[in-house]
């Protein structure tokens, strides 16, 4: 269910869960290749805080942005988190050269909740996505069983570590499992108008009831799919963001964003963009750009 608002209204999910269909992305607030510290931690402070004032309700994340940097500074800037939801993921680790390898056995994903409960300093973490994919391009679902990893997952909500579960980087088969296991209230992959794979996966989450939490609006772009992005953008006196964004946001009303920056100024202009109403002939443009 959507309800109407400023930043493109507010998607409700079947357990309940309100979600504002522009977010926030909090890996930019790390350093340079999301290793340590920001250059400038005040500003990063001043954004999360922008981004909640504004009425943004939910912050993504991850204990491996950093790592942990993101984490403490949404702490410092947020904490209790009154009306906001920390959304963070789990399955990776950053290694001693800022790699991102898999770690998804029962004890490394424990070990990581318990991480995640102490650098943002909760005792239930309100969301909880798996990531479970990679691929060659590194955000592309990968087939396979997601049971054991999960299940894990499922034992720790039942212990009250988490509240919500979700998934990341999965395939409408791996959505389908983890249901099986435990009630999930998110779904978070690559989306874009020049990447719709997940055209029916999104449909079928819309009819259940849960939010898709699309990534990387500009990524994976052609020259040709971003000049006719830019040529629409142009046209209507706007970035080529912001039309990526608000052609999400027209999408399907079970779309959620999380666009991120380490900029105020920058931050106000990503919102802005769930005020942007594209046009039928912007849009009829576009439907070539997909694939």
């Amino acid at each position: 269910m959507v309800t109407k608002n400023t930043l493109g209204g507010t998607f409700v999910s079947s357990q309940g869960i309100a979600f504002t269909r522009m977010g926030y992305g909090a890996m930019q607030l790390a350093g340079p290749r999301v290793w340590g510290p920001p250059a400038d931690r005040d500003e990063a402070v001043r954004v999360l805080r922008a981004a909640v004032e504004a009425g943004v309700n939910h912050i993504d994340t991850a204990d491996f942005y950093g790592p942990h940097t993101t984490n403490e500074i949404i702490s410092e800037a947020l904490a209790p988190y009154d009306g906001v939801s920390i959304v963070t993921k789990v399955g990776s680790v950053r290694d001693d050269n800022g790699g991102w390898p898999h770690a998804r056995s029962p004890k490394e994903l424990r070990e990581q909740v318990e991480s995640n409960l102490t650098t943002l300093g909760v005792e239930a973490l309100d969301i909880v996505n798996l990531r479970v994919g990679g691929g060659p391009d590194g955000h592309s679902a990968v087939p396979g069983s997601l049971s054991e990893p999960f299940g894990a997952l499922a034992e720790l909500r039942e212990q009250g570590k988490i509240k919500h579960l979700g998934v990341s980087v999965v395939d409408a088969d791996q959505v389908a499992e983890a249901r099986s296991i435990a009630p999930i209230v998110t779904v978070q992959n690559w989306y874009n108008v020049a990447h719709r794979g997940d055209e029916a996966l999104i449909a079928s989450l819309n009819e259940q009831g849960i939010a898709y939490t699309a990534f990387w609006p500009l990524g994976g772009f052609n020259p040709v799919q971003s000049g006719a992005l830019d040529t629409v953008a142009e046209r209507l006196g706007t970035t080529a963001k912001a039309v990526a964004i608000a052609w999400l946001l027209q999408r399907s009303p079970n779309i959620v964003v999380i666009p991120g920056t380490s900029k105020v100024a920058h931050l106000h202009e990503n919102l802005a963009a769930a005020e942007l109403e594209l046009p039928e002939d912007a849009l009829t443009e576009l439907e070539d750009v997909g694939v």
